[in-house]
């Protein structure tokens, strides 16, 4: 009897208290991005049964007939001249020469057309039609994912990750936040250039165990790849998805306002180098000031390399063959997207082909694994990034959702009419802010150039602002948005990184806010300084 009590105090009585604090110490779980993207789908549902249902006239150029089809908001085709004669007539300020050279190829918003419609609500029966409708939609960048997952696959299995591992982190000893740097500095310079977001997907796997041997988190590597990206993205100068497309559909060139959007690009990524070098000091003092710290040892168990066997450390002229042809996969990919018109076809074939030549490098001969394990190898590295994959054609469920219910353009015509008649900075200011909101709505770069750029631009004229100064507010606002936006390719990056939104949210919510209060006093400058 004495044993069953302490102090005079039963022990159930003791371990009550003990079991309710236990409890209260359980945190809230954070979504996964499947569950995200599941909920954004049923309130984007929700939302076409109440918002309004309208559309724009379309306009789309067909070159096998050489004509212009103008589809109205009830679906009804006419068939136009390809005339410079007709855009005018149209009131569509963009060149003929955009549309017959294949320049603009997704439909153009028609400026004042737009036309309400009976409601067209989507039914909750239909997510799991839109959930596949985007996969469907999305197989291009999926096939380049897993073709990319099996060249990882079979590059691993060889252990050149381990040797080349071995021998980087014994060279950058004491300088490691220069490579977090130099990396840095090239995905800002790939989104300024060439929009270099979703291609980035394939440098996770290689600087994740690199950058956890230095001491750093999953932040940090998020940071350097799509962070920078985004940010080079966002002050985009020649970038063909983001500035050309919007100043063509806005009926200027991409030139104009081009020193400006420098100058930003400039200011950004010094912001962004000076604050992520401020995180990664940090984390490399004391691991447990990581916003991801409480998934540290998972993130390091699923992209720790092996490199505890002496094998692991002898970088033979094997292994750095296959990894010289591992790094050159990604240049060959970076030239043949800027000079090559390569797209995701053409990038997954690259890394197909690839993928044999270390099969054969790696399988062959004495030392190598064999054919068997190599053809596994590309298999198993392909599944493993599956749920990548699927991610990115959820997301494009949801824009799915938005455009059947036909709410897209009910929004862009509210947020027109709202700016309508403002003074110069505080247009500018409010279309920020509105183009932050469309990002959730439309978070392809193109896509909402085309259909808001025709709308927007002329309201630039009746302010007396130039319409370079509406470019340059489209792509500040809308990828302040798509640093979060669970819509757009983040959701991809962190479920390949098995990071909580919330971790990733509390290092980013900085740089989101400077790019919109900087980017609302570069824009009034602007707005005062070459009004007309």
């Amino acid at each position: 009897m004495a044993e069953a009590t302490m102090e005079g105090v039963p022990l159930d009585a003791e371990q009550a208290p003990k079991e309710k604090k236990e409890k209260k110490k359980r945190k809230f779980s954070f979504p996964s991005a499947f569950t995200i993207l599941f909920i954004v789908t049923i309130i984007a549902v929700i939302c076409t049964w109440f918002v309004p249902a309208g559309q724009y006239s379309k306009l789309l150029y067909d070159a096998d007939s050489g004509k212009l089809e103008m589809t109205s908001p009830t679906g009804e085709v006419s068939t136009l001249d390809a005339t410079q004669e007709t855009l005018d007539e149209l009131g569509v300020k963009i060149s003929i020469d955009q549309f017959t050279s294949g320049a603009i190829t997704k439909a153009v918003s028609i400026p004042g057309t737009y036309e309400g419609l009976d409601q067209h609500p989507v039914s909750i029966a239909d997510i799991p039609y839109s959930m596949v409708w985007g996969v469907i939609d999305g197989i291009d960048v999926m096939v380049f994912i897993l073709c990319l997952g099996g060249l990882i696959g079979v590059v691993k299995v060889t252990g050149a990750f381990e040797s080349g591992l071995s021998a980087l982190t014994k060279k950058t000893k004491g300088r490691e936040f220069l490579l977090v740097f130099g990396v840095s500095v090239f995905m800002i310079f790939g989104g300024t250039m060439c929009g270099l977001e979703e291609e980035a997907v394939a440098f996770y796997p290689i600087l994740a165990p690199i950058f956890i041997a230095l001491g750093y988190d999953s932040i940090v590597v998020v940071g350097a790849i799509f962070m920078a990206g985004s940010i080079g993205t966002t002050f985009s100068t020649v970038n063909p998805f983001s500035a050309v497309i919007a100043s063509n559909a806005a009926g200027t060139v991409f030139t104009e306002g081009i020193a400006v959007r420098a100058f930003a690009l400039v200011v950004g990524g010094i912001v962004f180098l000076l604050y992520l070098h401020w995180y990664a000091k940090k984390v490399k003092a004391d691991p447990k000031f990581s916003y991801s710290y409480e998934d540290r040892e998972k993130f390091n168990a699923q992209w720790e390399l092996d490199d505890n066997s002496a094998a692991a450390h002898e970088f033979s002229i094997r292994k750095k063959i296959v990894l010289v042809i591992f790094v050159m996969a990604f240049i060959i990919m970076i030239i043949g997207v800027m000079n090559l018109g390569w797209w995701f076809p053409q990038m997954a074939a690259e890394f197909v082909t690839l993928s044999i030549l270390v099969m054969f490098i790696g399988g062959t001969g004495k030392d190598g694994v064999g054919e068997a394990k190599m053809v596994d190898a590309f298999g198993s590295g392909a599944s493993s990034l599956v749920p990548v994959a699927l991610i990115i054609g959820l997301a494009r469920g949801v824009n799915h959702v938005l455009t059947e219910g036909m709410i897209s353009d009910t929004m862009l015509n509210a947020a027109s009419n709202m700016v309508t008649g403002m003074s110069g900075p505080m247009f500018v200011i409010c279309l920020l802010l509105i183009f932050f909101v469309l990002g959730f709505v439309v978070p392809s770069s193109s896509g909402l150039a085309v259909l808001s750029m025709p709308i927007f631009a002329p309201l630039a004229d009746t302010v007396g602002i130039p319409r370079w100064i509406i470019v340059a507010a489209y792509q500040f606002g809308q990828y302040a948005m798509l640093y979060i936006a669970p819509t757009g390719l983040v959701m991809a990056t962190l479920q390949m990184l098995d990071m909580k939104m919330s971790h990733w949210f509390k290092f980013v919510w900085p740089m989101m806010v400077f790019t919109l209060v900087f980017g609302a006093i570069l824009l009034s400058v602007c707005s005062v300084v070459f009004a007309a």
